[in-house]
């Protein structure tokens, strides 16, 4: 899996290019810890290149919604992939993390 971060005015964004598993969600954690470190806790993370996530995947998106909403934040998600947003669905996290259309529309910036 492939990771890029890019910072925008009021959030910064997350995008996991690839499937999102247990060999992925470990890197996927440190760079939220580490965008919420630097005073950056409101975070999109952009599922537009995500083939796939599995429990492991799930666990990290959760473990950065708590560690951003603990630091006055919060995570959210965007562009998610239709195979990602069935296991959302079928996992019931999908009223929990939202899907955006965007990253921009996440935080309201579009």
């Amino acid at each position: 899996m492939k990771l890029t971060v890019t910072t925008h005015e009021g959030y910064a964004a997350v995008r996991p290019v690839g499937r999102l598993t247990a060999s992925g969600a470990p890197r996927l954690k440190q760079e939220v810890q580490k965008l919420i470190e630097s005073g950056q806790p409101r975070i999109v993370v952009d599922l537009a290149e995500t083939e796939f996530i599995d429990s492991s995947g799930l666990g990290a998106l959760i473990g950065g919604l708590k560690a951003a909403r603990v630091a006055e934040g919060d995570l959210r998600l965007a562009s998610a992939t239709e195979p990602v947003k069935s296991v959302l669905k079928l996992t019931s996290l999908d009223r929990v993390l939202k899907d955006y259309p965007t990253a921009e529309a996440a935080f309201g910036n579009e």
